[in-house]
């Protein structure tokens, strides 16, 4: 019996001495976010669409669903001034169709590929760092671009706005 107690103690011990390590490091970590500190604020610029093709909806949801990620996922305050620890803009610089399968020489599924460009301004750093993201989506050949994009949006916007949140908050 006092072997199993001494056991157990030495866990909590254990368990305790890594938590209080990982903690007193200087680096805010869950679910893989990685955040300095000193780092308080964020603020989202609007993410512009200068694609050849503009959805015309697509902007204001891919800034709104980053701003709330970021706000629901860290513990960064956002503020609407220019002096953010975190600046984040982003254009959306490509928004195109192409054919992606082909049988009995017809056009059986199409592919949607968006890319955006991001720009992470660490003013703390003073530092900027630049990215692409890029996702294709496919969609069956019998549905207008319109259809497609109707049925693609919330997919569309969660996985470029994961991806986006992950290159900038992870230590990949």
């Amino acid at each position: 019996m006092i072997l199993k107690n001494n056991s157990l103690l030495i866990r909590i011990f254990i368990f305790s001495c890594i938590l209080l390590a990982t903690t007193a490091c200087g680096v805010y970590k869950l679910m893989d976010v990685s955040i300095a500190d000193n780092v308080k604020t964020f603020r989202v610029n609007f993410i512009e669409n200068k694609a050849r093709y503009i959805n015309p909806q697509l902007s204001q949801q891919l800034t709104d669903k980053l701003r709330q990620k970021i706000i629901g996922q860290t513990r960064l305050s956002q503020v609407n001034t220019g002096d953010s620890h975190y600046e984040i803009s982003g254009t959306i610089t490509d928004y195109s169709i192409s054919t992606s399968a082909i049988s009995a020489q017809q056009t059986t599924a199409n592919r949607l590929s968006v890319t955006v460009h991001i720009i992470l301004f660490k003013r703390n750093e003073n530092k900027t760092e630049e990215f692409d993201v890029s996702r294709n989506y496919e969609f069956d050949a019998r549905q207008s671009l319109t259809q497609a994009e109707a049925a693609l949006k919330d997919e569309m916007v969660r996985t470029l706005v994961d991806e986006i949140f992950t290159k900038i908050f992870s230590n990949w």
